[in-house]
């Protein structure tokens, strides 16, 4: 039997049972429907929430990246102020997260099916793109015009990114083990 929602709770209810389908049954799984059924309310509930599955699946990932950004300043902020790799900490929770969470990462970041234009969407990815640009700034020893920075904080995003989409593939070298290969490519976003 479902817990019961209460007026107002019922868009959370959906989103909550609308990830635990996608984790369980990857985005194949997931649709309107099955949502509804796993949240216990009508089929038309997720319709007037969220318009269409495009709409369910862009608030999903809305929800994946303000965990994700607090997933990343919280790993950042217990680096310590001493701690000479924050963005090394930052980098190994990119790819924790992913580990984790490889369903909601895939949705976030591959989500063709994704409304790029919804607020909570736009907002939520523009502020976890802000966090990794500032701690990219803040690992650069002097102050680097828009260009170099953006481009710093793209080459490391492009580097943890590109580990962790390996990873959930299945693509990365079995001889190594993963940890070890992880802490050897995160050594390379040392900006100093």
């Amino acid at each position: 039997m479902k817990p019961p929602y209460h007026h107002g709770a019922l868009a959370p209810a959906l989103l909550a049972a609308a990830e635990a389908l996608l984790e369980r049954d990857g985005i194949t799984g997931l649709t309107l429907r099955a949502a509804a059924r796993v949240a216990g309310v009508s089929h038309a509930a997720p319709t007037h929430h969220f318009g269409d599955l495009t709409g369910l699946l862009s608030e999903l990932a809305a929800v994946g990246y303000r965990r994700f950004r607090e997933h990343l300043l919280t790993a950042m902020a217990q680096s310590g102020p001493d701690d000479p790799a924050p963005l090394v900490a930052m980098g190994a929770a990119y790819v924790e997260f992913a580990r984790a969470h490889p369903n909601l990462f895939l949705l976030m970041f591959r989500g063709d099916r994704l409304d790029h234009e919804r607020p909570a969407l736009r907002d939520a990815a523009q502020q976890a793109f802000a966090a990794l640009r500032a701690a990219v700034a803040d690992a650069s020893e002097q102050p680097r015009p828009d260009l170099d920075g953006l481009a710093n904080a793209m080459a490391a995003w492009s580097l943890v990114h590109g580990f962790a989409v390996l990873m959930i593939d299945g693509r990365l070298p079995r001889e190594v083990p993963m940890d070890a290969l992880l802490s050897a490519v995160l050594a390379r976003l040392a900006l100093r």
